[in-house]
Parts: structure tokens; sequence; C-alpha cells
């Protein structure tokens, strides 16, 4: 993954300067240099950070001290050679919270086609037998339950388009029903044409919500529920529902969005958006074969 380092930095550098100059007027100014400054870190720069923290995720480590000690201290500093401690990496973190996500917002998001997948997954924070333990994200995270069963932590709503870029997401607490108006009115915001999801997503009330707006939501039917007629399309992008489950696995297996090792909830955030920054830069993202074109003639 060493060559997505050089694109990553690059698209995140420009981003970078654009963002300086909208906020110039708005930012302290470093009375020494005479420059505006995103950062207090008079080393490293925020495209060098952000691009260390989104690296992360694809660099194939699991811990991320190993990583910037190991890895970005030994093998990475002939592309950052101003590197600050790990210590002080750790507190810089949080300043790219806004960026990252203004970033992911503006310039890696993908396109609706007319056809897009929503779902949520699971981020656990801990073991359901440590809940009572756990301090870090004390009255933040909440337990929920899912098919799989009772968990501690986070919902992740994702919505996707069939080459399996990311549209829209929302982080909510773990007892978040998917169903809920608030979030779906977020996530579907600029949507259009037929949403396909789960039996979860079930729901009178939220049919005709997104009907108002253009949306047709599509989901399979409750064995108790009486059987509709829909069109051959809707039937085989029903079939074809399970790319998302396939995104999902690559956000917490190559991506890295779940762990429980946060020791902060801001980092807890940063390593969630840092995750879907680094899964829009994979070269293969799971997409559907099918020519949707052909099934809509």
């Amino acid at each position: 993954m060493q060559e997505l380092l050089v694109p990553i930095f690059c698209d995140i550098d420009d981003f970078c300067i654009n963002l300086e100059q909208y906020f110039k007027g708005h930012l302290l100014k470093d009375t020494a240099n005479n420059k505006f400054q995103l950062t207090t870190s008079k080393t490293l720069c925020l495209s060098e950070i952000m691009t260390i923290i989104v690296y992360f995720q694809l660099s194939g480590y699991r811990n991320f001290k190993t990583y910037y000690t190991k890895h970005v201290c030994k093998n990475l500093r002939k592309y950052f050679p101003k590197l600050v401690s790990y210590n002080r990496f750790v507190e810089l973190m949080p300043e790219a919270l806004v960026p990252l996500t203004l970033f992911i917002y503006n310039r890696r998001l993908g396109k609706c086609t007319g056809f897009s997948f929503i779902d949520s997954t699971t981020l656990d924070v801990c073991d359901n037998r440590r809940i009572h333990s756990h301090k870090v994200f004390k009255d933040v995270a909440q337990r929920g339950k899912v098919s799989t069963g009772w968990f501690y932590g986070f919902k992740l709503h994702l919505v996707i388009n069939e080459k399996g870029e990311i549209l829209s997401f929302y982080l909510t607490p773990g007892d978040t029903d998917d169903r809920n108006l608030d979030v779906i009115d977020k996530l579907t915001k600029g949507l259009f044409g037929k949403l396909i999801g789960d039996k979860g997503y079930i729901s009178q009330p939220l049919f005709e919500n997104l009907f108002s707006k253009g949306i047709q939501l599509i989901t399979k039917l409750k064995k108790n529920m009486k059987n509709k007629l829909i069109s051959l399309t809707d039937k085989l992008m029903l079939r074809k529902r399970a790319i998302i489950e396939s995104v999902n696995d690559h956000l917490k297996n190559i991506c890295q969005i779940e762990h429980s090792r946060h020791r902060s909830v801001y980092n807890f955030v940063v390593n969630v958006i840092a995750g879907l920054v680094a899964y829009t830069f994979l070269p293969k993202k799971p997409s559907l074969r099918t020519n949707l074109d052909c099934l809509t003639n």
C-alpha cells in the first residue's frame, strides 16, 4: 500500500491549501512567521499529520504506536523529515478531526446514480464483560442489540452506490434505531431514485417520508407480511444488497475503523473518519458487475 502514500498526501495537501485560504480571515496569525497556521505544530504541517493518520488505516499495523515508532519514524522519515515524538503526535491528532471531516465531505464522497444501498454496522469499544469497568466512553457509548447479539459502543450508518463509493455516513450511539427519521434524513440528503436496505428498515412512516423526497425504499418482506409485486430490477438489486456488507467488512478489516484500544473519544472519532477516508483511496472496492443501464432499459 506504500504506493498510495504520495497520492494521499497530494490530495490532502491540495485540500489543506484551499482550506487555509478559505479560513484565512478567521485563523490566528503566527506573529513570528507572519503566516496563518492551521495547526500549533512547528514541524509537521496539517497535511502531513492527516496523511500519517490516514495511511495508518492502510498500513496493516493494528497498533498505532508500533506503526508510528517502527514504520513511520524508520521507513517513512524521508517523506516526513520533521517528525515529532509519538506522545506529541498523539496530542496533535484531535486537531485533524475537523479537517478530515471536511476533506471527506468535500473531496472523497461518491455521486448518487439512482441506486443506493443503506446499512449500519456496530463499532464495539470493549468486550461486553468489561462494560461496567470501561471508563473512556462512559455516558457516550451505549448498549445496543443487533442480529448478532448485544454490544457496547456505536453504530456507523452508511449509504453507498453500486460502485462501492460512500455517499453519506453518520455515527450514533449503539442504541439508535436504524429507522430513526432524523438519522435517515441526514443520510439521504441529496439522494434520489431507489434505496435498498434490509428488513431492519421496514417502516411505513419511513417509507412515506422517503417517498415524499423522491426516494423509493426497497426491502425484503418479513414472513408475516403480505407479498407484493416488485419489478425485476428491484428483485435483482435486493439480491445484490450484500455489497454494503462487503464494504463494512473492508472498513473493519482493512481500514480498521473498529478496535478496543481507544483512550480518547476525540481520537476514536479521528480513527473512524480516517478509516472512511482511507477506504476511498482503495484501488479496488466492492462493486456490482451488473450493468444497471441494461436493467433499467
